[in-house]
């Protein structure tokens, strides 16, 4: 989980893998960096977050995706609060990772293509005495940038693990429920 979301924004004419690559060495650079104002002001590394890495990723998309079926049934207002909250959500669990980071080495493996506005960028990251946790990011073209649409942490889908428990808790409070229980959760780690 610890790369999880460190990808970019992507000419169509550049390699996603350089530059998710570029990214990744942006964001973990500024983490050596401001080591001790992070461990100052631990909130500060939200701002990283969203300064560096959010802006590329598609949550509209990725929510579309995560809600399946749901998201065709649902409002335009209830699509834009869920994508809100399922965007904090990701903040606050691509911090929380980053957090722990302790200078693991990130590998890049050559990326496959899936369709031609579709890749993915596969990445390791080394783990001292253990085996390397494989992250491959999927990115696909949109208004002529490459954005982040899924994460697959050691074969597991970001999408397809979050549509899993999000489609059994609309099943039990629908889409209300499910936005109200993840502001719920992000107010409640925030401290809100």
């Amino acid at each position: 989980m610890l790369s999880f979301g460190l990808a970019v924004q992507v000419s169509a004419m550049q390699s996603p893998q350089a530059l998710v690559q570029a990214t990744s060495e942006k964001m973990l650079a500024k983490l050596k960096a401001d080591k001790q104002l992070l461990e100052q002001d631990p909130g500060r590394i939200y701002e990283l977050v969203n300064k560096i890495v959010l802006p590329h990723f598609d949550f509209e998309y990725m929510s579309q995706l995560v809600l399946a079926k749901y998201w065709r049934r649902a409002s335009a207002e209830q699509r834009h609060a869920f994508t809100a909250e399922f965007r904090t959500l990701l903040v606050r669990t691509y911090a929380k990772s980053l957090s722990a980071y302790t200078d693991q080495a990130i590998d890049f493996l050559p990326f496959r293509e899936v369709k031609g506005d579709d890749v993915t960028v596969r990445t390791e990251v080394e783990q001292p005495g253990s085996f390397p946790i494989p992250i491959d990011y999927r990115l696909h073209q949109r208004g002529g940038e490459w954005q982040v649409f899924d994460i697959i942490i050691d074969g597991v889908s970001l999408v397809t693990s979050y549509r899993s428990s999000f489609s059994r808790e609309i099943r039990k409070a629908g889409i209300d429920g499910l936005i109200e229980k993840l502001a719920q959760r992000n107010k409640d780690a925030t401290g809100g």
